[in-house]
């Protein structure tokens, strides 16, 4: 099973872009994030016609999650991180494909930091960490991915000594994510290139995708029970050299069947 992570960054504007790659590629599981559509918005009848199955979760001018699944049936069970009622953003969305739970999820970014919005970055890494470990002690094999807002050591950005006071570089949002991590999940892209230069995300400005100036921001948790299936994994580069196309790339995993 072929499941890709892609952040659009505006899934109306961009559409062209997502269905080309869509046919291009043909992963079985998607999940899309920063649709900045409301529900009613999202481009349902493209999907289904691009031969997709589509859950979503939109809202108006930001956020936003959405699973695509080829040909395959998906069971939401959740389009929301537990731990905070209150909170109105559309940033999880939760579903079962083919026995596998697929967490979709946009962490937020939180800058400036520090301030009201790194605070609540990292409220919603706590209740992501939470929600994580029930996952986990439920034993089902489970899928975390998204774009997570968040370069995990020095290697995922470019001159990361530029980067030490952002809220996606921050200390206390690197120890977030490598506590997530260390409840037993894998990093797959990483353990797949353990020491290779990876970005997934390249700036609109100063010509950042040209010079290779990037981040990995964008990433895939697996299960224990997962971290076996593992077979193979990239970024697809290219597309984000496409006209008109995201400033995050396409990245994906494949796992050997059962």
């Amino acid at each position: 099973m072929k499941i890709a992570t892609y952040n659009v960054n505006g899934v109306n504007g961009r559409l062209p872009v997502l269905l080309r790659w869509l046919e291009e590629t043909t992963p079985d599981v998607v999940c899309l994030q920063e649709l900045k559509a409301p529900q009613e918005k999202f481009p349902e009848q493209a999907i289904l016609d691009a031969g997709y199955n589509v859950i979503w979760h939109g809202q108006k001018s930001w956020n936003g999650v959405a699973i695509l699944a080829r040909g395959m049936d998906i069971t939401e069970v959740r389009r929301a991180l537990p731990g905070d009622p209150d909170d109105e953003h559309s940033r999880y969305i939760e579903a079962v494909i083919n026995g596998v739970t697929i967490g979709c999820l946009y962490l937020p970014n939180g800058n400036p930091a520090p301030g009201p919005k790194f605070d609540y970055k990292l409220r919603w890494f706590e209740r992501l960490r939470l929600h994580a470990a029930e996952l986990l002690a439920s034993g089902v094999p489970v899928v975390l991915t998204g774009d997570y807002n968040v370069m995990p050591t020095e290697i995922d950005a470019y001159k990361a000594e530029r980067w030490v006071d952002d809220a996606l570089f921050r200390p206390e949002t690197r120890l977030a994510f490598k506590t997530l991590v260390d409840q037993g999940w894998t990093d797959a892209i990483r353990t797949l290139y353990p020491n290779q230069v990876i970005y997934t995300f390249f700036d609109y400005f100063r010509d950042a995708y040209g010079r290779n100036a990037g981040l990995r921001i964008d990433h895939f948790l697996l299960s224990p029970n997962l971290a076996g299936r593992l077979k193979a994994g990239a970024v697809d580069h290219n597309v984000r050299g496409w006209e008109k196309s995201s400033d995050h790339c396409p990245v994906w995993i494949e796992l050997a069947d059962e």
